[in-house]
Formats: structure tokens, C-alpha cells, sequence
């Protein structure tokens, strides 16, 4: 059994009886302490994840020992000007060794929400069919402007303005294909 948890800013896998070294906690050694941030459980191939934590899982753990780590050195230098700057830091830790990882009930959970959604499903469908009926009226009724529209727009400048004469509209001269198209569909 292993888990997810996140450890003073940072996410650990861990198991039981695993030691790790944290940054420096604020507990004393040989007290325990109990991380409720768990993200993920796995248990013999059953995995359960949270959205973003597990509810009711937690993590406890017992504080060893305070140390530092080794020597990190930050080294700085911009060539052929002269300048280097040599610094460096020891992180202060803390190691710990895990107890044990407790899971949560987040089965319950899950029960009910199955329920509420078979119930918002229904409502949906509800909704998509008066919905559907509305869209097939307006389907039709755009699918008879669209074959006037493409059938005017299969024809040349020269037959749109034959067409706008004979319906006796004036001004059309100057104008656009798309604007004769538009002067047409509305006489």
C-alpha cells in the first residue's frame, strides 16, 4: 500500500515504515504528526484518486530527527569581466518515518453522486427532445433561405441585374454582387 501526500509544500510517495527527509517541520523529535493532504491511495492494484484531496484519508508519521543536508554551492560568474561570487547553503531537514496511511470513506460519496446524475440525466433528456423539435423548424426554414441564397450566388452580376429589372427595383447599377443578392431576397 502506498500513497500521494503533500509534505510541508511538497508531494511524497509514501508507504509504511518508509523513512523520508522533509523540509524542516515545526514538531518535536519523537512527536507524531498527521498529514491530511492525500491525493492518492493504492492498495493491492485498488487505486482511488481525489479530486484534488482524499476526504477522511490521512497520513501519520513520526518526526526522528532535525539535521541539515549537504552543501549546496551557488557559484557565479561572467567571463573575461572579473566577476565571481561563491555562495552557498546547508537546507535544514527533517526525517520521518511513516506509520501508517488511513483511507478515507470517499465510497459514500460516490454512491450519491450516481444518483444525482442518473437524475440530471433524465431532466436532459427531457430538455434535448422539445429542444430538437424547435431546431428541426428552424433547419427547415434556413434550408429554404440557404437554396435561394446558393442558387443566387450560382448566378453572374450580369443575370442578378437582369433579375432586379424585372422585379422593377431601381439602384441596382452600382451596386455589389452580395448587395444585389441581399436587394433581391428582400423584394
Amino acid at each position: 500500500m502506498y500513497a500521494i501526500v503533500e509534505i510541508a509544500g511538497q508531494q511524497f510517495k509514501v508507504a509504511k515504515d518508509r523513512q523520508l527527509y522533509v523540509h524542516r517541520l515545526n514538531q518535536e523529535e519523537g512527536k507524531q504528526l498527521t498529514f491530511d493532504d492525500v491525493y492518492l491511495i493504492s492498495d493491492d492494484g485498488k487505486t482511488t484518486v481525489g479530486a484534488p484531496v482524499i476526504e477522511g484519508a490521512s497520513v501519520t508519521a513520526t518526526v526522528n530527527k532535525h539535521l541539515k543536508g549537504d552543501k549546496v554551492i551557488v557559484f557565479k560568474k561572467k567571463r573575461r569581466k572579473g566577476y565571481q561570487k561563491k555562495n552557498g547553503h546547508r537546507q535544514y531537514l527533517s526525517q520521518i518515518t511513516i506509520d501508517s496511511i488511513t483511507s478515507g470513506g470517499s465510497k459514500k460519496t460516490a454512491a450519491k453522486s450516481t444518483s444525482t446524475s442518473k437524475a440530471e440525466a433524465e431532466k436532459t433528456k427531457s430538455q434535448s427532445k422539445a429542444d430538437s423539435k424547435v431546431s428541426e423548424d428552424k433547419k427547415k426554414t434556413t434550408q429554404s433561405k440557404e437554396t435561394t441564397s446558393q442558387d443566387l450566388n450560382d448566378l453572374t452580376v450580369a443575370e442578378l441585374k437582369a433579375m432586379a429589372k424585372e422585379k422593377g427595383l431601381e439602384g441596382y447599377s452600382s451596386l455589389k454582387k452580395a448587395e444585389l443578392i441581399e436587394l433581391i431576397e428582400k423584394a
